[in-house]
């Protein structure tokens, strides 16, 4: 069984993907990046703030999927710059008080729409 997920209160599939799928007990979210949205623009502001919006658009998409951040068993970030890697770290480990997921980190040459940092992640159903 393989059931796509999509929630207005995310940033809204730009290319031929899914917000997430949902298949076998799993939710499989797509990367997300800082755009809000209700205006689909990339947040102003530093990496401190792309990554509360990020983490916010994944909460709602696993909000979508009947699942939630305390699911989550994997995340890979992404950052445009290592240097960064404090500050996104705060800002994370704040949506894991608890329990957080096992976590790949790397720094990448570039990301869409030029932002600071993308996230995605897997969660339990």
């Amino acid at each position: 069984m393989r059931d796509v997920i999509a929630t207005p209160y995310a940033p809204q599939a730009i290319g031929p993907y899914s917000q997430a799928i949902r298949a076998n007990g799993f939710v499989f979210v797509s990367g997300q990046v800082a755009i809000d949205p209700a205006t689909s623009t990339v947040i102003t502001g530093g990496v401190a703030e792309q990554t509360d919006r990020v983490m916010k658009n994944l909460t709602a998409i696993l909000a979508a999927a009947d699942s939630h951040m305390e699911k989550v068993v994997k995340s890979t970030v992404y950052l445009k710059n290592m240097s960064d890697f404090s500050t996104m770290n705060e800002v994370y480990g704040k949506y894991f008080p608890d329990a957080p997921p096992a976590r790949a980190t790397v720094e990448v040459a570039r990301l869409p729409k030029d932002v600071l940092v993308e996230i995605d992640v897997v969660a339990l159903a």
